[in-house]
């Protein structure tokens, strides 16, 4: 028998059986975005709204949804495009039947997303048109064009993006700085381009600094700060530690410049990671004018450092905090209050790591009088013996000023990971263009990364021990200015001669405690 063939005629249009309702009139809507804030694109922006409402209702087929917009962000990602999502959204929903927007690359600049969102949309028969390129994307040929359209699209935000990088780094390497001036504390930019000194900002800048050489932890100075109403870099009421401690351990305070301390990973995602060494870095000295003077700054970075390397350190409104210090375990003392409530109250400074070591420590509390008194004892010793004490100190600073030998090392070290930067950079290329003997080419790579690493930490060693002999001297320095302008004996306990001249106070056994004062030198006294 032959085959009988009946046509079923269709009753449903091409739209999407899940969206069922019949539309006589399209539903249009509308995309508009600008990637910058400047005044000639949000001009071009408002163009874009007007043309677009006033286009789709001079339409008598077409039904005005919305002009969906996006100002100031980035197409290269569909992630922060809020406009862009709720549209989307919308058309999934139904509400919409067909999205008109300027250019493929106004819509999306990453491929992936562009088509990934296209065949979402065709799914549920929403149709989107591309003015500049004349594709419609339920036609046959739409997939395609997108395609080929996107993609270009993405090569030229990769481009732009490469050519902002150089333009940046090429800034880096000639040693131009910018700030963001908006969230940093104590400059503005000046008529010349460059950073100029805000005085009243300045001051908060170097109280930070003035409180933490006190003996100041980065948190208890935040509280301070906070509880006096001074205005963080970006105008809140509320310091936090991290605020703190980023302002004492930024360079550009002294005048001087760290430039590409990150970069951007990818120009679709726009990833920003810290920089490791993955790219060059510049430093610029005396870039811009100091706020904190340079030995200032170093010897705050050298108590950062101390004071990573101690056990306890805790601060309270007492300038004995992070002071005293345990012979025992090398942990901080701390303050304790006795009998707090009665008539033998009495303010104690113990080890703060007394009962938690394995062994508990054997150093005696101290009463705060017999500190205070012991210190005034000690200082007019030193009053009584100023003259035979200053002569000394001539040659010791010229000792410390003198880096001569550090920096002739420095640079031969320098010169050292140069050559082995570009052995290793020829072994790898080596290996690329030939077919070497893998376990001998692995030995050789490491033992040239083990060499380089070396180099490295040599360098940073002499960096240390500059550091260090620039600390020292400034200690040295405020240590004669404070003894120097002491001509009579004091009476009584000054906070200010304290914090001026004392380094630290190790606490011994038996009641013996040695006094090291700021330039180094250790007197022993009993308690």
């Amino acid at each position: 028998m032959a085959r009988a063939v009946t046509v079923i005629p269709a009753t449903a249009s091409r739209i999407s059986p899940i969206n069922k309702t019949k539309v006589d009139k399209k539903r249009v809507a509308a995309y508009a975005r600008v990637s910058t804030d400047n005044e000639e694109q949000l001009q071009s922006f408002e163009a874009q709204m007007d043309y677009y409402t006033n286009h789709i209702k001079s339409n008598p087929d077409w039904i005005f949804v919305n002009v969906y917009t996006d100002e100031g962000i980035s197409a290269t990602s569909t992630k922060k495009r809020d406009g862009f999502n709720r549209m989307i959204e919308d058309a999934l929903n139904g509400k919409i039947d067909l999205i008109i927007t300027k250019s493929v690359s106004r819509f999306a600049r990453n491929t992936v997303d562009t088509l990934t969102t296209v065949r979402k949309l065709k799914e549920k028969g929403v149709e989107v048109y591309f003015e500049k390129e004349n594709i419609y994307t339920l036609d046959s040929k739409g997939e395609l064009l997108i395609t080929i359209m996107s993609s270009l699209a993405q090569e030229e935000s990769r481009s732009i993006s490469e050519n902002v990088t150089w333009g940046q780094r090429k800034r880096f390497a000639d040693g131009k700085l910018s700030l963001p001036y908006k969230n940093f504390l104590g400059y503005t930019k000046g008529e010349d381009g460059y950073p100029k000194i805000v005085e009243e900002e300045a001051k908060i800048v170097r109280l930070i600094y003035k409180l933490f050489l006190e003996g100041k932890t980065p948190l208890s100075i935040a509280e301070y700060l906070t509880e006096n109403n001074i205005l963080t870099p970006a105008g809140k009421k509320v310091w936090h530690q991290s605020t703190v401690l980023s302002i004492l351990q930024n360079e550009k305070y002294k005048g001087d410049a760290i430039l590409q301390k990150t970069f951007t990973v990818d120009f679709l995602t726009k990833k920003i990671k810290r920089n490791e060494g993955e790219v060059p870095q510049y430093y610029v000295e005396n870039s811009h004018p100091a706020i904190i003077a340079p030995e200032v700054f170093d010897l705050v970075q050298m108590e950062l450092k101390n004071r990573k390397e101690v056990k306890g350190y805790k601060t309270g409104g007492s300038c004995f905090s992070g002071k005293i210090v345990c012979g025992d375990c090398g942990s901080f003392y701390g303050r304790k209050v006795w009998h707090s409530n009665s008539k033998y109250r009495r303010v104690i400074w113990q080890c703060n790591s007394k009962f938690k070591n394995d062994e508990k420590c054997t150093t005696p509390h101290l009463y705060e009088d017999k500190i205070k008194k012991a210190f005034v004892e000690v200082f007019n010793s030193l009053i009584e013996n100023k003259e035979e004490i200053l002569k000394g100190y001539e040659d010791i600073l010229k000792a410390l000023t003198d880096t001569t030998k550090l920096d002739k090392e420095s640079v031969k070290l320098q010169n050292e990971l140069e050559i082995v930067t570009e052995m290793i950079r020829k072994c790898v290329e080596e290996n690329a263009h030939r077919a070497l003997n893998q376990v001998e080419y692995n030995e050789k790579y490491r033992a040239l990364v083990v060499r380089y690493e070396n180099i490295k930490r040599e360098i940073e060693r002499i960096e240390e021990k500059r550091l260090q002999q620039s600390a020292k001297k400034e200690s040295i320095l405020e240590f004669i200015k404070e003894l120097k302008q002491r001509e009579d004996l004091i009476t009584e306990f000054d906070e200010e001669v304290w914090i001026g001249t004392i380094d630290k106070v190790v606490v011994n056994r038996e009641g013996k405690i040695s006094f090291v004062f700021k330039d180094g030198m250790e007197v022993e006294w009993d308690i």
